[in-house]
């Protein structure tokens, strides 16, 4: 996706077009996954998508060790900084496991 798109996407979902969330979440995976390139943590915003990220010790099959998953506006929300991981597995509001799986330093992307 061309960033120029995704930033569109991203701007219409948060004036409040709704259509624009699948594509707001993957360009922000995309953009997760290009800033930090690895294979050590898949993030997963069912049912829009998933992304391996992060350097570190690679996985060759299966589930990955480091996995995180959220719905799709908690991902929007702390992709562009407008709540901090802590708030989102406070509330339960995100499934992370593994030794690597807390990304907060990597973000917001936006």
């Amino acid at each position: 996706m061309k960033p120029e798109d995704g930033l569109r996407a991203l701007s219409d979902y948060r004036a409040g077009d709704q259509d624009q969330l699948a594509t707001a979440v993957r360009f922000l995976l995309e953009e997760l996954g290009s800033r930090y390139p690895g294979n050590s943590v898949e993030v997963r915003v069912p049912p829009f998508g998933a992304v391996q990220c992060i350097e570190g010790p690679r996985h060759t099959r299966g589930t990955p060790p480091n996995v995180v998953e959220l719905a799709p506006a908690d991902w929007v929300a702390l992709a562009v900084g407008e709540i901090h991981w802590d708030a989102l597995s406070a509330a339960g509001r995100i499934s992370a496991s593994g030794t690597r799986a807390d990304i907060s330093k990597h973000l917001p992307l936006v």
